[in-house]
């Protein structure tokens, strides 16, 4: 199993617990010490239907990129991280595009990722 296959099981697990899905599909890349992961099918059916008003598109987009940064503030799910990918995590940018419903997160760790 690849690192790369890993580190999206990883992250499913850690959405799934945090906000009670976990996106539907996820791609890694990873680049020097950047692991860069796109998610699609992330928003709940509640969700899915607050983004039809303006204000619940707003609300839905700020809750997500704000839960992302928080979710990774618990010790314990950084470390996992961290044990796989054998570097410290120092910076997280997280975004989604809610009407397409695909997120982006990076993960800047302190050293090169290695993935062989």
């Amino acid at each position: 199993m690849t690192i790369e296959h890993q580190f999206n099981m990883l992250v499913r697990e850690i959405r799934k617990e945090c906000v009670g899905n976990g996106p539907r599909e996820i791609t890694t890349r990873f680049a020097g010490s950047w692991a860069i992961s796109e998610m699609k099918g992330n928003l709940t059916n509640i969700e899915k239907f607050m983004i039809e008003s303006r204000e619940g598109h707003q609300m839905v987009h700020e809750a997500r990129t704000t839960l992302v940064k928080r979710i990774y503030e618990d010790s314990a799910k950084v470390k996992k991280l961290e044990e796989l990918v054998r570097a410290k995590l120092v910076s997280i940018y997280a975004d989604i595009n809610i009407d397409l419903d695909i997120a982006m997160t990076v993960y800047v760790f302190d050293k090169d990722i290695k993935v062989n």
